[in-house]
C-alpha cells in the first residue's frame, strides 16, 4: 500500500465512495473496450487528476484522452483534491496491471511514496502539471515529468504588465493613474506553499525589480486557483484599495476572471455603448493579467476585459505525454519522440504570452 503523506479530507462522498465510483468508471471503460474492440489500444494507462473541477486540468485531461485515442486506453480518475483518495485510486489501478500511469499529484510531496510503490510493481510513471522533487524523480529511471517552468510564467506575466505601462520605469504612461511613478498591484495567489504559486509570484516581483520598476503591493491574497473564491476576496480588496488599484496579477486565469466579475460589479470596465466590449483607454479600465490560456480567458481578452494571459500549452504537453508513453511502454522503436527529453526524465514546454 502507498503510505499516506499529509492526507486531506475526502469530501462529501468520502474516500471509500470516491474509489468505488472510480472503479465503476474503470469497469465501464473496460467493458466498452471489450464491446467495441480495442486491438489498437491493448495497453491500459491510468490517468490520475488532482481535481477535475479545475478548468485547466479538465481541458488538459480531455486533450490527453484525445491524443491517446489510437495509442492506448486512458482510464481517468478524479481525486477531488484528496491525496488519500488518489492513493487508493492508484492502488486499485495497480491491481489491473496497467502499462503506465500518468499522475497529476494532489500533493507533490506524496510523489516519493508513489514512485517507490510503482517502482516495486515495475509500472512506469509520467507526472504532469505538478512537479515532484528532483531527489524523488531520481529514485527510478522509469519516472518522467512533462510540464512548464513556473518561473517563466511569472517572468512573462511581468513583461506583459511592463509593456502596457510603457516599458520605461522612469516614465510610466497613462496607466499609472496616480502619476506617482509606482504601479499599485494586487496579487491573487493560487495556493499558499504550492510550488507554481510561489514561483509565479516570486518571479513576477523579481522581474519588476530587475527592470527597475517601482511597485507597491496593495495585497497578496490566496484564492486557491478558484474563480468563485477570487470573486469573493476581490470584494474585500476593492473596499480597501479600489481608489488606488492599477494592476491585478493573478496566478491563473480562473482567479483573474473571478476578479474581473467582481470589479465589473464595482464600477470598473464600463461598457458605455453596450457593445459587449470595453475600451482599455476608458478611465474605468484596469489591467488584469492571468496565466493558463483558458478559452474563456482568450474570449475575455478579445472583449477587452482581461488584458493578457500567459498560455500554459496543455495541448503540446498532451502530445508530448502520449509520445513519451508510447516509448515507455513499447521501447525506443515504438515511435519518434519530437520533444527534447532532458536528463532522460524531463520534457519542458514553453509558455506563450497572449494579448489582443
Amino acid at each position: 500500500m502507498i503510505p499516506t503523506t499529509r492526507p486531506r479530507r475526502a469530501g462529501r462522498l468520502g474516500a471509500a465512495a470516491a474509489v468505488r465510483a472510480s472503479l465503476a468508471a474503470l469497469a465501464a471503460s473496460l467493458a466498452a473496450c471489450a464491446l467495441l474492440g480495442c486491438a489498437s489500444k491493448e495497453a491500459r494507462v491510468g490517468l490520475f487528476l488532482y481535481n477535475q473541477a479545475d478548468p485547466y486540468i479538465e481541458v488538459f485531461a480531455r486533450q490527453i484522452r484525445d491524443e491517446s485515442n489510437s495509442a492506448f486506453l486512458a482510464v481517468q480518475f478524479d481525486a477531488g483534491n484528496s491525496q488519500l483518495i488518489q492513493n487508493e485510486q492508484i492502488e486499485a489501478m495497480i491491481a489491473k496491471r496497467p502499462a503506465l500511469m500518468m499522475i497529476n499529484p494532489v500533493d507533490r510531496l506524496a510523489s516519493h511514496a508513489l514512485i517507490r510503490r510503482l517502482k516495486a510493481e515495475d509500472i512506469p510513471i509520467i507526472f504532469f502539471n505538478r512537479e515532484p522533487l528532483a531527489e524523488d524523480m531520481a529514485i527510478w529511471d522509469r519516472c518522467y515529468y512533462v510540464g512548464a517552468r513556473a518561473e517563466q510564467s511569472g517572468q512573462m506575466q511581468a513583461e506583459l504588465a511592463m509593456s502596457l505601462f510603457g516599458n520605461d520605469p522612469s516614465g510610466l504612461n497613462e496607466y499609472d493613474r496616480s502619476g506617482d511613478g509606482v504601479i499599485q498591484v494586487i496579487i491573487l495567489k493560487g495556493e499558499q506553499g504550492h510550488q507554481d504559486a510561489e514561483l509565479r509570484t516570486r518571479e513576477l516581483l523579481r522581474s519588476f525589480e530587475a527592470r527597475g520598476f517601482s511597485i507597491e503591493i496593495l495585497a497578496i491574497e490566496v484564492a486557491n486557483w478558484k474563480r468563485d473564491e477570487a470573486y469573493e476576496k476581490m470584494g474585500a480588496l476593492l473596499r480597501s484599495h479600489q481608489d488606488r488599484l492599477e494592476l491585478v496579477a493573478s496566478n491563473n486565469d480562473a482567479m483573474a476572471l473571478g476578479a474581473i466579475m467582481r470589479m465589473r460589479q464595482q464600477g470598473f470596465f464600463k461598457d458605455d455603448d453596450q457593445s459587449g466590449k470595453v475600451d482599455r483607454f476608458d478611465d474605468s479600465w484596469r489591467p488584469v493579467v492571468g496565466i493558463d490560456g483558458l478559452v474563456e480567458a482568450e474570449e475575455s481578452i478579445r472583449e477587452g476585459y482581461l488584458y493578457g494571459t500567459v498560455k500554459n500549452d496543455s495541448l503540446s504537453m498532451a502530445k508530448a505525454m502520449v509520445e513519451l508513453a508510447r516509448r515507455a511502454i513499447g521501447g525506443p522503436d515504438s515511435g519518434e519522440l519530437h520533444y527534447r527529453l532532458q536528463d532522460e526524465k524531463y520534457i519542458w514546454i514553453d509558455y506563450q504570452p497572449f494579448i489582443r
